[in-house]
C-alpha cells in the first residue's frame, strides 16, 4: 500500500472538515527518520512533523517507510487528538489502555490469591513436621 485511495483521503477531509480542522492552518514539515533500519531510514525524509498552531497540537509520525502514508497516518492522528480536546470525549486510545490495566489488575489479584493458597499448602506441610507438642 503506496498511498491511501481517494475514498480513504476523503473520509479524512470530511473528518477534518467535522472538528473544524483548517487544512491551510497546518505546517507540515519532513524530518528525516530515526531508529532501526539501517541507513536507508536515516538518508529520507519520510517521517512527517506536523503542527497545528490554534490547537497547539504536534504530531511527529513515522509508521512507514512512504511519506505518503505517513503524512496520511499524522492526518489522522491529529484527528484523533483534536476530537479528544474539543470533544471531550475519550479516545480510543484511552479505552484501551484502560482496558489493559483492568486485565492487569484482574490477572495480579488472581496472581495474589495463588501465592496465598500455596503460602497456606507450604505451612500445612511444615504443621505436619512439627513434633507433637505436650498439651496436644
Amino acid at each position: 500500500m503506496e498511498t491511501p485511495g481517494p475514498k480513504k483521503l476523503a473520509e479524512l477531509s470530511a473528518r477534518m472538515a467535522s472538528l473544524g480542522i483548517d487544512e491551510a492552518l497546518l505546517e507540515e514539515s519532513f524530518v528525516q527518520g530515526f531508529g532501526p533500519g539501517g541507513q536507508k531510514i536515516n538518508k529520507t525524509a519520510s517521517c512527517v512533523s506536523l503542527s497545528y498552531p490554534p490547537l497547539d497540537v504536534r504530531i511527529k509520525c513515522q509508521r512507514t517507510r512512504s511519506r505518503a502514508l505517513n503524512r496520511y497516518y499524522a492526518r489522522f492522528e491529529l484527528c484523533e487528538r483534536v476530537a479528544e480536546r474539543i470533544e471531550g470525549e475519550r479516545s480510543r486510545r484511552q479505552a484501551e489502555a484502560e482496558k489493559i490495566r483492568r486485565q492487569k489488575r484482574r490477572r495480579s489479584r488472581r496472581a495474589k490469591a495463588k501465592m496465598l493458597a500455596d503460602k497456606h499448602a507450604q505451612s500445612g506441610k511444615k504443621a505436619l513436621r512439627r513434633r507433637p507438642s505436650a498439651d496436644d
